[in-house]
């Protein structure tokens, strides 16, 4: 593929720097995320790994050190990269709202009226879509306005129905940046997901030959070292080691079909580790990730940046690189860019509420050395009881050993029985989090003044983490109904245009014409069409957790100004 325009070395670098005010070019932009890995890479200092490929991408690019998400667990943590909004504050923060890993047509959006799944009250819930505040969209859907061609070939995980607005392809091995429907002269914005971190992958790939020395390997001291977890950390350092392979098969055959360095690179993890007191933990080992964005050209190769940010920056970043202005109301920052914010942060919060069956809800505010968690049920027990995980041989072990009083010292920590109100950790010299300084004295101003930063966020962001589940679902689908989008209507304007509207707020509208008639690749409408006497135009409308419209078809009757209408 070639760019519409080019620009020279040094104004792309002067565009990611002191940000001028107009750059045209449109870089092809791909995201190769990952599940479940904390910073274990050869590239950030691990110690018995090696992860050649990656750590090219760090080598060509700039890595970030206090990259971290926003939930330790994948549905909420990707609800907040889509929307680029924290997940406690447009209701998203629960773990498993419906079936909505990937990709489902409208037509096949159903859900259970009834789980055994019960809310903080304990009232059984239903399954549901998330339905998002008027006007918060998945970020993709600004890049499809201003001409980039977007494909997500794997997994969605929104928390909501993925709307069809949002791709122009999605969820078929041919959705990437090489797909045949890609017009020529549209720059791509594409995301591969590698699946073979995840946490499932810990019992699925546990019979295939070790790719790691489990001698050289780090336990964290919240583990005892015996073999089942050597065996269990191997699998899980494994799992990366082939990871690695697979991003190298990527970079490979972007060189050879010469995209590598026509390409703006990220590579990040959904959370942090897949393992106990990794995945589904507030804390630094459940939201630390690792993120690097490769630059053509290697613009700033080598770079390592210090500065917080979050996964859900990255929708506002890569706008920002697209050289398209981000909406005010997202609360994710460009972090690189035209739109570039100049302010760093200070803090980055995090949140955990209900994973699946299991139910908790804390909150964490992190600075890059230390981390201050808020634990609202203290009552409960900081491992609690979930069915998927303990699917993994070395959790079952743990609970057993912790049941018969085997487990010492700071491998029992994480076996608490219940949990302090507070707790602050430094990572400095205590990179685990086994040692709580929230009691000592010394540490009252730190404790003070991130415990004073996590009320204030939470006031600001209004955190839905205190609405019982079963009510902000009837805040979202009254009398638990899903609501439905309106139909989209037409009209021609004076201009002989068709343009297209929704009486539903917040509502997008898709369409096809021409060859796409019929087919599952739909157009995201922006401004009025114009379609000749006698031609064909479907359309249908959808807001984000409400039911898709009916498909409109119509046909400009020839020789007048007329639509014939009818619904399917």
């Amino acid at each position: 593929m070639q760019f519409a325009n080019s620009v020279s070395y040094v104004s792309f670098l002067l565009s990611l720097i002191v940000q001028p005010a107009v750059s045209e070019q449109k870089w092809n932009i791909l995201w190769l995320s990952c599940e479940d890995i904390d910073p274990i890479l050869s590239c950030y200092g691990a110690k018995g790994i090696k992860t050649p490929n990656i750590d090219r991408l760090a080598n060509e690019g700039i890595k970030y050190t206090n990259a971290y998400a926003t939930v330790a667990v994948s549905a909420a943590s990707r609800s907040s990269i889509i929307t680029g909004m924290y997940p406690a504050s447009i209701g998203t923060m629960n773990h498993r709202t419906g079936p909505h890993a990937m990709f489902r047509q409208p037509e096949n959006e159903v859900y259970k009226n009834i789980t055994p799944i019960k809310d903080q009250l304990g009232r059984n819930i239903p399954e549901y879509s998330a339905v998002l505040p008027v006007g918060v969209k998945c970020f993709t859907e600004y890049l499809r306005i201003r001409g980039y061609y977007c494909t997500n070939r794997d997994k969605c995980d929104y928390q909501f129905n993925c709307p069809i607005s949002a791709w122009d392809e999605i969820a078929t091995p041919d959705a990437t940046y090489s797909s045949v429907n890609k017009p020529q002269n549209k720059p791509f914005f594409s995301v591969i997901n590698y699946m073979v971190s995840h946490e499932s992958y810990i019992w699925i790939n546990k019979n295939k030959p070790m790719l790691v020395n489990q001698d050289s390997i780090h336990i964290p001291r919240y583990y005892p070292d015996i073999p089942v977890v050597r065996n269990d950390v191997g699998r899980k350092y494994s799992n990366i080691v082939e990871l690695d392979r697979q991003i190298g098969v990527c970079l490979d055959d972007l060189e050879q079909k010469g995209l590598l360095d026509k390409t703006i690179i990220f590579f990040f993890s959904d959370h942090g580790g897949p393992l106990l007191r990794q995945k589904r933990a507030v804390g630094n080992s459940g939201l630390r990730v690792p993120l690097i964005v490769r630059f053509p050209d290697k613009c700033q190769a080598g770079t390592v940046c210090n500065d917080i940010v979050s996964l859900m920056d990255l929708g506002p970043t890569v706008m920002s690189l697209a050289g398209i202005r981000p909406p005010l109301y997202l609360q994710g920052k460009a972090f690189l860019g035209k739109y570039k914010i100049s302010e760093k942060k200070k803090y980055h919060f995090g949140t955990a509420d209900r994973f699946d069956e299991s139910r908790d809800m804390a909150r964490s505010v992190l600075d890059g050395r230390y981390v201050y968690i808020k634990n609202f049920y203290p009552g409960l027990p900081l491992i609690y009881r979930n069915k998927y995980r303990e699917q993994i041989e070395m959790t079952r072990e743990l609970i057993q050993l912790d049941k018969e009083g085997k487990l010492k010292g700071d491998a029992a920590y994480i076996f608490m029985k219940t949990k302090p109100e507070e707790e602050l950790y430094d990572l400095l010299n205590d990179p685990d989090e086994v040692h709580n300084l929230a009691g000592l004295v010394q540490y009252q101003n730190k404790l003070k003044e991130m415990r004073n930063a996590l009320y204030k966020w939470q006031k600001k962001i209004k955190d839905k983490g205190f609405t019982p589940e079963l009510d902000l679902i009837e805040s979202m689908w009254p009398g638990l109904t899903q609501p439905c989008t309106s139909d989209v209507e037409m009209k021609i304007n004076k201009r002989k245009e068709i343009v297209l509207t929704c009486k539903t707020s917040g509502a997008s509208i898709v369409y096809q014409i021409g060859t796409q008639l019929g087919s599952e690749l739909w157009n995201l409408y922006h401004k009025p069409l114009i379609v000749k006497n006698g031609g064909k135009i479907r359309a249908r409308a959808v807001r984000i957790g409400y039911k898709a419209s009916p498909i409109i078809n119509l046909v400009l009757e020839n020789g007048s100004d007329k639509l014939d209408k009818n619904i399917n």
